[in-house]
């Protein structure tokens, strides 16, 4: 089953780290980029840079902005295919993000 995992964290929480800590982080998102598991993923630029879009009443509303105003942002998405939910979490346990804020895993939709 294949699985998204989105990773939200707080804005700039990697400017507290030294640059030996981001070497690391760095690493282990390569580790998980060479699993065999893992289909595809990217990192977002800054929830600032974001565009809202809602269609109301027949007219197209823009937001400069993230859709939530919350302290965590999501920074990122991975899909992977996993055997199980328990293989999904131990994937996303192995995020680094996941130490500074959080992985929501959610199966994937069937396509029809």
């Amino acid at each position: 089953m294949q699985y998204a995992l989105m990773i939200y964290t707080e804005a700039g929480h990697d400017t507290e780290l030294s640059e030996d800590e981001r070497i690391a982080e760095k690493a282990e998102y390569e580790t998980l980029r060479d699993d065999r598991r893992f289909l595809g993923g990217t990192r977002l630029q800054p929830a600032e840079t974001a565009t809202s879009v809602r269609v109301a009443g027949g007219r197209t509303l823009l937001t400069d902005g993230p859709f939530a105003d919350t302290k965590e942002v999501l920074g990122g998405i991975c899909l992977v295919e996993a055997a199980n939910l328990d293989e999904a979490l131990e994937l996303a346990a192995s995020i680094p993000a996941a130490r500074h804020g959080v992985v929501e895993v959610r199966p994937l939709a069937e396509q029809r």
